[in-house]
């Protein structure tokens, strides 16, 4: 059966082309799940057979059904479709036509769902079908001409390596060899004849064109071959243009040919472009350096505890989850984990931005790559390997590195045309010349200066290389931007919406007073509302647990109520702790105690009652509760107010409560009193009335909120739900970052569009001008260079971006 054609809202490799696709399938248990599994599957349009076998946990279909309708086939059965994960090192691109011409061809690989290729990591992130042969993809990029290395050198690697060195051993070498040519060009400038013997030109010339030149015939070949172009093409052709007209030249006028030789612009232009390929793959290095400090922090050995008690030095990578680890002081911890013994300040701030050392002691969590300053420690480890905090910064600093922009579609349409306009181009500007009669010398030197000045690299690198720039930049800082999307949304946000507890408030809050009702001991209140939280992690719990002490009455049945409180049994009494909204609907009356909750209230506190729901309800006590808000909590707020932002705060607080908070940090707008479902809705409210919102929180019930929002902001010192919901993800609970982050990104796009600029007006302007002949090939070869590099300078700008500071 042939293919049906691609659809145009899907990537090329998302059809299940071919006669066959093996298709994973996890969830099955039986001969029965099979069958149903392979029921969804037929009723899919486009497939013609399918088969599971239930041994195998595989189904194999035949036909051209998109395979998204086949992965949710699936997953409407019951069942799940797994996928894989894998970056792969490219080597041999040279401009976006390369990096384009690799991303397709992976994407046309059955099984493969989505490839993404970043020209300024030189890295493929393919996400595809769990079980796809990566020798596939190793093979399909072969195919295209380029070649699979390892993604991300080890900590502590050459930054050169073999392709660094090499690469500088043809720079040196072709300077030296162009050198004479420089000095002539000099010379002509000066009036002085300081060229070369002619003869003494085709051989400074040759080793430059055919040697020191030969990775552009080799990638300008591949590329041919593959039905692309590419900007080695493009040098190519110039080059050799340039060189043939010379030789010509010499053979037929020998010694006397004179200035009718243009080896110089030959030689010179290949010089300038190596010149400005070293310079842009320091460059690179340079906006990549977060990924590379990151893992840097990683210790390669530990002090691991034998059973009986003696020390042992182990690589790292040894270490194992519940291992006990020695760390003395000055060292670096080498996993995630918990102190068991000791107590020492830690440096945080190559993970978290921190530069006060954070307190540690038994019980205290530590992370891997910071640093124990003033105390021995023996930890626990709790995680190793890529599953440790310092793992999982890293990948997401790859990850949003390795993102492409909405505003990269533009470019993508243009270097899918861009060496083939510039090729027609300078064949009609060859033709234009030769019929103007400005003979045959100037027009292919014209046609020649059209195609070595028009630069794809500038437009391929200027996106990633800013969105690597600021994002690394960004997680020096402590905050971490999940992809470019992120980036884009965050540039119109009107109005910042904080959560309170946890978020602009400490998170820790004390008892502050407990009102007992008449008849009732304050104690023994005190000791039923403990009891009743003992199995809560709320920071309200934790508060009364703190104040209540030890050998508590155990609670039975015991209920969480979202956004309402706890409920349970307590030695034969049916209890709940409540909030103010849960008080109403309990039928509960606060009673005397309604003056105390007035002025508690007042003050700021936030407010919960104990309350015995039968025989028939009534209060037992009020509990109040103070909690301080974060030192960079009003820092915050001026911040936003600085870039044009409105900043509000929503909480399930009282009204009061949250008001109190709110008049001392300045906000403008509040919402009490909401439910975790209603934190969403009103987010929605927002957005409807004209508002683009970022939401940030730190909780379980944030993350509805944050999902809805266009930007949601977790705090890192939250839960996985809300970090796993948000854009962007702060490392430490410090609100002041919300307005960083806010500028970093604001800063990284402008430089996305200033490079996209630079690369657009670039071409726009260079082609014309060498086309009318008003730039010579030497001239128009560095001013290829020169804009690949602008591009990465002015991107690597961004690199010295601090909170508060510019860049």
């Amino acid at each position: 059966m042939p293919e049906a054609p691609l659809s145009p809202s899907l990537p090329s490799g998302s059809l299940a082309s071919g006669p066959s696709l093996s298709l994973p399938v996890a969830g099955m248990t039986c001969a029965a799940c099979a069958g149903r599994v392979q029921r969804a599957l037929g009723k899919v349009p486009g497939v013609q057979e399918a088969s599971v076998n239930y041994a195998t946990g595989r189904a194999e279909v035949r036909g051209s059904a998109p395979l998204p309708d086949l992965i949710g086939a699936v997953a409407k059965a019951g069942y799940a479709v797994p996928e894989a994960r894998v970056e792969l090192g490219i080597g041999g691109m040279t401009c976006a036509t390369c990096a384009l011409r690799v991303e397709k061809a992976l994407a046309r690989l059955p099984g493969v769902l989505e490839a993404r290729v970043n020209l300024a990591t030189e890295t493929a992130l393919v996400r595809m079908l769990a079980g796809t042969e990566e020798a596939a993809l190793a093979a399909a990029v072969a195919r295209a001409g380029y070649t699979v290395r390892a993604a991300v050198p080890e900590a502590g690697a050459a930054e050169d390596g073999p392709q660094g060195g090499r690469e500088k051993r043809d720079l040196i070498l072709a300077a030296l060899l162009t050198a004479p040519f420089l000095l002539g060009m000099l010379g002509m400038g000066l009036g002085r004849d300081w060229m070369p013997h002619p003869w003494l030109q085709l051989a400074l010339a040759t080793p430059v064109q055919f040697w020191l030149g030969a990775r552009f015939y080799r990638a300008g070949w591949a590329a041919l071959r593959a039905g692309i172009g590419n900007m080695d093409l493009l040098v190519a052709l110039g080059t050799t243009a340039a060189f043939g007209l010379s030789l010509f030249m010499l053979l037929q006028h020998g010694e006397h040919a004179g200035h009718h030789l243009y080896f110089e612009a030959s030689a010179t232009v290949i010089l300038f472009i190596l010149l400005g390929k070293w310079l842009e793959a320091r460059a690179r290095r340079a906006t990549g350096a977060a990924i590379r400090a990151l893992l840097e922090l990683r210790p390669r050995s530990a002090r691991r505890l034998t059973a009986a008690g003696a020390e042992e030095e182990v690589p790292a990578i040894a270490l194992a989850v519940g291992d006990r680890v020695v760390v003395r002081p000055g060292e670096r911890i080498p996993a995630d984990g918990k102190v068991l013994e000791g107590r020492a300040g830690v440096d945080e701030s190559a993970l978290t931005g921190e530069s006060r050392p954070v307190e540690k002691e038994p019980g205290s969590a530590v992370a891997t790559g910071t640093i124990a300053l003033d105390g021995r420690l023996v930890i626990e480890a709790k995680a190793v390997g890529t599953e440790t905090v310092l793992a999982r910064v890293a990948a997401l600093v790859a990850a949003a590195q390795a993102s492409r922009a909405p505003v990269q579609k533009l470019v993508d349409r243009v270097s899918a045309v861009f060496v083939p306009v510039v090729v027609g181009i300078a064949a009609l500007t060859l033709l234009f010349w030769l019929l103007m009669g400005a003979g045959a010398e100037a027009a292919v030197l014209r046609a020649v200066s059209v195609l070595v000045i028009a630069c794809p690299c500038a437009l391929g690198l200027a996106t990633p290389a800013a969105i690597m720039a600021g994002t690394g930049a960004a997680a020096r800082a402590g905050i971490l931007v999940r992809d470019a999307e992120a980036i884009e949304r965050a540039q119109g946000v009107t109005l910042v919406a904080f959560d309170k507890t946890g978020t602009l408030t400490e998170g820790r809050p004390r008892l502050a007073a407990l009102h007992a009702a008449a008849g009732e001991a304050e104690v023994a209140t005190l000791r039923l509302a403990a009891a009743l939280q003992a199995g809560s992690e709320h920071p309200l719990a934790r508060a009364v647990l703190a104040a209540a002490g030890p050998n508590l009455p155990r609670a039975e049945d015991f209920r969480a109520l979202p956004g309402r409180g706890v409920a349970g049994i307590v030695a034969g009494r049916a209890l709940l702790l409540a909030s103010p909204r849960a008080l109403a609907e309990s039928g509960a009356e606060p009673g005397a105690l309604a003056a105390a909750a007035e002025t508690e209230g007042a003050q700021g506190r936030t407010l919960a009652w104990l309350v015995e729901t039968a025989p028939s309800p009534r209060v037992l006590a009020l509990l109040a509760f103070e909690d301080a808000e974060k030192p960079g909590a009003a820092a915050a707020i001026a911040g936003l107010r600085a870039l044009g932002v409105k900043a509000a705060m929503i909480s399930g607080d009282s009204r009061a409560a949250a008001g109190a908070v709110a008049a001392r940090l300045g906000l403008d707008d509040i919402v009490a009193e909401v439910l975790p479902e209603g934190k969403a809705e009103r987010v929605a409210a927002w957005q409807q009335r004209g508002e683009r919102v970022a939401m940030v929180g730190d909780g379980v019930n944030d993350a509805p909120a944050l999902a809805a929002a266009d930007l949601g902001i977790a705090m890192g010192t939250g839960t996985d739900v809300a970090i796993q919901a948000a854009g962007i993800t702060l490392l430490r609970g410090d609100p002041a970052l919300v307005p960083a982050a806010l500028d970093v990104t604001r800063r990284t796009l402008r430089k996305i569009r200033q490079n996209l600029g630079w690369a657009f007006g670039y071409n726009l302007l260079g082609l014309p001008l060498a086309a009318a002949g008003l730039l010579s090939p030497p001239i128009a070869g560095a001013a290829m260079a020169l804009s690949s590099v602008s591009v990465l300078a002015n991107a690597l700008l961004l690199s010295r971006w601090k909170p508060g500071g510019g860049a």
